[in-house]
């Protein structure tokens, strides 16, 4: 009996270790495991988002001037690396094809009244599409980190 005494704590121990993740709803557990990507509603809803949000841009005074003088296709190709850069940014199985953000946002003279105004309208899409409140605010965290390499190049 005494040899079998710690064999018992051990395994006591390693059920205690595991215990958490049988307790849980199957449902939380779930949702725990599946990326920000598929949480969003994955590549459809990323693409009404970037349709929307690329939409409200285009069409506010202050920031339409960077939509100026692109082609149809030059306006595809944005929306295309848009939503392949959220795609993979929030853990979707997309390719990003597009230049770094400072290469990219480099010449354009971003400034931070123009960054504050995009993200204005990023929440009011997010809001529009009612993404709830855990996911819109890691969408907005993973956009945040980007600033330094978008204002001011």
């Amino acid at each position: 009996m005494k040899r079998l005494t710690p064999f018992l704590y051990c395994t006591l121990a390693a059920f205690a270790a595991v215990a958490p993740i049988y307790v849980a709803p199957p449902q939380a557990v779930a949702q725990q495991q599946k990326s920000l990507y598929q949480r969003l509603g994955g590549y459809d809803a990323l693409a009404a988002v970037t349709d929307d949000f690329i939409g409200r841009l285009a069409a506010d005074a202050q920031l339409k001037h960077f939509f100026a003088g692109h082609n149809k296709e030059g306006l595809t190709r944005i929306r295309q690396h848009v939503i392949d850069f959220l795609c993979v940014a929030t853990g979707g199985p997309c390719a990003y094809t597009g230049q770094d953000m400072k290469t990219a946002h480099t010449g354009l003279g971003i400034t931070d009244a123009d960054w504050d105004l995009s993200v204005k309208h990023l929440v009011a899409t997010l809001d529009k599409f009612k993404v709830p409140d855990k996911e819109k605010n890691e969408v907005l965290t993973a956009i945040g980190g980007l600033k330094g390499d978008i204002v001011g190049r």
